[in-house]
């Protein structure tokens, strides 16, 4: 939901997404990760929000007992119920009509294994690669700026990843996207849009079926 004056503090590689604010910060300019530290003063721009939804202080009482004085109402971040509107990121590029495959996260326990991606690529034909830059994979598009990332998804004609930011990403440039999900509840992580499914890991021959039926 946006405010009438809206404000972001985010990750610094995450800052070209955010499109929709009024002001957008790096988290690490702003002094948030510090705060809740012994002896380490509150960011002062925190007194003047009405409203904060926080990530990183859902997850950590310390935070919440350092500003429980500041005048905002505090919003836990998760959600308890599909989002009533798909998140969407106004960015787009040349139609090249690839399959593009991502086969990773920010957790390995989240990855379907490389070599099922492999045989996935196989099946499918005329597919292209992407990850991040610390990431070892053959022949992948790497981007340092996520707007541009973006703008690549934006041309493909599907997007096959796990429970990644990536997966989001590409959900919200408006890519048909199949997520694949182990361990983590798609009820609560899977991107939202008519344009996205998710299924359970899988052999790559279910996968690929998954893939060419929203091909078509």
């Amino acid at each position: 939901m946006r405010g009438d004056d809206t404000e972001v503090w985010i990750p610094r590689t995450l800052v070209p997404l955010v499109l929709f604010a009024d002001r957008v910060r790096a988290i690490a300019d702003t002094g948030l990760d510090l705060v809740g530290l012994p002896g380490m003063p509150l960011p002062a721009a925190l007194a003047g929000f009405d409203r904060i939804h926080s990530w990183y202080g859902t997850n950590r009482a310390e935070f919440r007992a350092a500003v429980a004085h500041l005048p905002f109402t505090f919003y836990p971040a998760l959600p308890t119920a599909p989002p009533a509107l798909v998140p969407r990121i106004p960015l787009t590029g040349p139609r090249h009509g690839r399959i593009i495959l991502h086969p990773f996260s920010g957790s390995a326990k989240k990855n379907w294994p490389l070599t099922h991606f492999q045989a996935l690529a196989a099946e499918l034909g005329d597919v292209a690669w992407t990850c991040g830059p610390e990431a070892s994979l053959t022949d992948a598009v790497r981007f340092d700026d996520l707007a541009e990332l973006g703008r690549w998804l934006s041309g493909a004609s599907l997007f096959i990843g796990n429970d990644s930011g990536i997966t989001h990403l590409a959900a919200a440039v408006g890519t048909p996207t199949l997520a694949l999900f182990g361990p983590s509840d798609p009820a609560i992580w899977c991107p939202a849009g008519a344009h996205v499914r998710w299924i359970p890991f899988d052999t790559p021959a279910t996968v690929a079926a998954f893939a060419r039926e929203m091909l078509r």
